[in-house]
């Protein structure tokens, strides 16, 4: 019997469940990998290479390739593991967040300074916030997009 989750109505939401731990683990385990410094000269050397030594999706290897972290994280990625992905590529926690939304770094930064997404017209599919699907990427980089 599925478990009741209705978390799954949170707009711009990807929980990292049980389900989804299960369905990240290779991809998440590679993301560990990159924490040796041997291991992200592999990588940077030879994404493709490496990322057929681990037994993950094609699917995930190819957001990985993408650098595309939301996709990443609609295939079982956790945010904390695939920072490892951006850490390798010099990339800032805050870089990589903005890059989620379509935002710049500094609308990122500045958005989470104001107190971050506003709660109204965000707290479940369908509503008029700026969360919503149809809102999504938010910011200059994802008007450009």
């Amino acid at each position: 019997m599925a478990l009741d989750k209705p978390y799954k109505d949170v707009p711009g939401t990807i929980i990292f469940d049980a389900e989804q731990s299960r369905k990240g683990y290779w991809l998440n385990q590679f993301c560990m990998s990159l924490m040796k410094a041997e291991n992200r000269d592999r990588f940077k050397a030879d994404e493709r290479a490496y990322l057929d030594e681990w037994p993950m999706t094609e699917e995930q290897k190819q957001a990985v390739l993408a650098r595309d972290l939301n996709w990443c994280m609609r295939t079982g990625g956790n945010i904390y593991f695939l920072a490892k992905i951006g850490a390798t590529d010099g990339k800032s926690f805050q870089q990589m967040a903005g890059s989620m939304t379509g935002m710049t770094e500094q609308e990122y930064r500045d958005m989470m300074i104001k107190g971050g997404r506003r709660v109204e017209g965000n707290r479940y599919i369908g509503e008029d916030g700026d969360a919503q699907a149809h809102r999504q990427p938010q910011g200059a980089a994802g008007r450009k997009a």
